[in-house]
This record gives C-alpha cells, structure tokens and sequence, in this order.
C-alpha cells in the first residue's frame, strides 16, 4: 500500500454536491481527496469530462471506471436468477448498483493509499447503508465518511461554497427530484412525489414513453441458457446489451413504471417511482422460462428464497454469509433454465405468449386432453384416497366428539 494515508476517496457524481465536498473534505479534515466516478449506465456527462470537473474542483486523483458490463453481469444477471423484486415490485435498482461502485471505491483506496471512503449520500436513507456495510465488508479496516450527514454540507450550504469558489459547477439550476439511475432502471424521488395523493406528472418519466399511446404491439422471442439470456431475436447478446435492448424496446412501450411505497432499512415509509423495462421483461420471461423447467418443489422453495434475496440486497447484504449460500442454491436452480420465451411488448405490458425449451419438464402426451394421451387417468383414484387420507381422519375425529363443521 502507498504510504501516503492522510487521503480521502470519495464516491464522485460530477454533481453539486459531490464537486463542493472535494474542498470541503480537505478544509474540515485536512487530508487530500481522490475521486471515483463508476459508471454502471447511468448516462448523461461522458465520464472524462467529470474526470477534469473534479481535478478542477481540486481532487489530487481522479480514478474513472467503466463498470456496466461488470455491473449487468456479476450484479444484474445473480438479480435475474434471483427474480429479485423487492416488497413484490421493486427490481433493486439503486441497491444492485452500490455493492459495485463500492468495490472500486475499496480498490481506489489501496491503489491511493486512503484510509477514509467517503459518499455523498443523506443520513436518511438507505444508501449510506448500503456504501458503508459493502465497504466495512471488503476492507473492515477503513473508516467511512459522509459529508452531507457527518460534516454539515447542506445544498444550500454546498450553492455559497461553490459559488465563493468559482467551482466549474452549475448551481442555479434546480431539479425537484432526487434521480439514480444505471442500466437495470431509474428510481425518482421527493419533490412533489412526496404527497402520496400526487400523481406522476410527465416530466418524472425518462426511460419509458406514455403506454396509454403505445406503437403497434412489438413481438421478441428471448432466449436463455442456464439462467441467462444469450439472444434476442435470433441475434446473441451480452447480458449488458439484452438489457440495453429491452430498455428501449420496452421503454417505446412504457413497460416497467412503477409507483410505490415500500419500506426503507432506517424505518421510513418512502414513495418511490421507478422505471426499469428492461429488468421488468426479463424477470417476467424467466420466471415463465421457470415454470417450465423447474421441479415442482424447487420451484415453490425457490419463491421463499428469491424474497429473502431480495431483502438482504436491499437491506445491504450482498456481502452477507447468508447472500452468499442464497446464491450457491439459486445458481444450482438454474442448471436446466435453458429455452426461448415469446413476449408481446405493448401498452405498459410484456406479455408471454410462447414457451419451448429442451430441458423442460412439461410433457405434451402427458398434459394433453386428446387421443395419445399417456396419462393413466385410473391411478388418479389411490392417489386421491392417500393424498386425501389426514384431513378424513381428522374430520372423522371432529365429527366423533361432537366438532364437527355440521355440513
């Protein structure tokens, strides 16, 4: 490690906030600041323009990464598995994308020798959680820090700074919003969505068009293999650009809007809108693609764990013993996940109407109603008199001591 410990990396958006706290992080603790900034597809600057913004801002490093393929195949594609939606809706978004961007901040702190990662999150949400746990988790020996919650920089507070400084930073422009956003989706917040009577006006919505006038209904076959989608149409993709794919062909469909209110780890009930039509189509075709090719019972035992996963991400664990086990099952689950899904993509919905696989368990001679039909339909009556053979002795008991339901 570089001898030089007396540095800070901090987590950089190129944003307001973030460029103040490379000044305000050396004035209030004394030490030099490294920048990273991560890019997971989130869009908008190209990231060597952020690069310079914070040099000039006054970072003595600057350490950029280009994550998104890492990002949809290491993080997105374990959530696709996983049919990851927390409280039932949401695809983890913003908790997919932290676990990452933290591990090139640990990876920057060794290569720079910083002792302290700082991020720009609040005190009062749940990402401060998920930045600090993964950190603590990769490098238990570093310390975290948030200038926003640990070192008083208010927005307003943030705007005087800047401005006194000169900082190569907009800071009259205002965006009602609070907006994370990478590949998997986009998650809005506060402003006026925080009065939950309020309904979402246009202007909240970026990935997806109105579906209320959708284009003609858009029909795409995907294909998995083992779990994961290798082709589109015929055509093979990365997991990084099944995604990219389905968020535009999705996005002119205006699939994947979600309004919710779900239950945040620091205890408070946050609305949040969300737009992911590309994680949407595809949990939605391998689940399908899973109706076909899982057992019975793994398939019921795998909907209990699948929430689990969910909430440990969410709730900061990706690092977690217990993640990691979830994971060993979940990926053993996958071994014949392997078939084409055929979607109808149109008016907010995506929709299965096709399912071929050739590991799959559905038989048709089995399941067919018509002439060369295997099933031997007379086996049905022992299995029905077994099967049934408990809830007739407890009713008979119920009936013997006075109990019963008196049909």
């Amino acid at each position: 490690m570089n001898k030089n410990t007396d540095r800070v990396v901090l987590a950089y958006s190129g944003g307001l906030d973030t460029s103040v706290a490379i000044g305000w992080i050396a004035e209030q603790t004394g030490r030099e600041v490294v920048t990273v900034s991560v890019d997971v597809g989130q869009g908008g600057e190209d990231l060597d323009v952020i690069r310079q913004r914070a040099l000039d801002c006054g970072a003595v490093e600057a350490y950029i990464a280009d994550a998104r393929d890492e990002f949809a195949t290491d993080y997105c594609m374990p959530a696709l598995k996983a049919n990851a939606l927390y409280e039932g809706a949401y695809p983890l978004v913003s908790a997919l994308s932290r676990p990452v961007i933290a591990k090139h901040l640990v990876r920057a702190a060794r290569e720079f020798g910083a002792s302290t990662v700082a991020h720009g999150c609040t005190g009062k949400g749940n990402d401060q959680v998920r930045f600090e746990v993964a950190i603590t988790s990769m490098a238990p020996d570093m310390d975290c820090l948030s200038p926003v919650r640990d070192l008083a920089l208010t927005r307003d507070v943030a705007i005087e700074y800047a401005e006194k400084h000169s900082l190569p930073i907009e800071t009259t422009k205002h965006n009602p919003f609070s907006i994370d956003q990478n590949v998997w989706g986009r998650a809005v917040e506060t402003g006026f969505l925080e009065d939950l009577w309020n309904a979402p006006t246009k202007d909240v919505y970026t990935y997806t068009d109105d579906p209320t006038y959708p284009p003609l209904p858009d029909e795409v076959i995907i294909t998995f293999k083992e779990g994961l989608p290798v082709a589109i149409d015929g055509a093979a993709v990365t997991p990084l650009q099944a995604i990219q794919e389905l968020n535009r062909r999705g996005g002119a469909q205006g699939i994947g809007r979600i309004d919710m209110v779900e239950d945040r780890l620091v205890g408070i009930k946050s609305r949040e809108i969300y737009e992911a039509p590309g994680a949407v189509i595809l949990i939605e075709a391998h689940r399908a693609l899973e109706a076909v090719t899982l057992e019975r019972l793994q398939r019921r035992y795998k909907r209990q764990i699948e929430q689990t996963w969910g909430e440990l991400v969410y709730e900061a664990q990706w690092y977690s013993p217990l993640k990691r086990s979830l994971d060993a099952f979940i990926e053993d689950t996958q071994h014949y996940v392997s078939g084409d899904i055929r979607m109808v993509l149109h008016g907010g919905r995506a929709t299965v109407n096709g399912r071929r696989s050739e590991s799959g368990l559905y038989d048709f001679n089995l399941a067919t109603y018509d002439s060369g039909d295997t099933f031997d339909q007379s086996s049905s009556r022992g299995f029905i008199e077994i099967y049934g053979m408990q809830p007739k002795l407890a009713a008979a008991r119920a009936e013997r001591l006075g109990e019963g339901e008196g049909f």
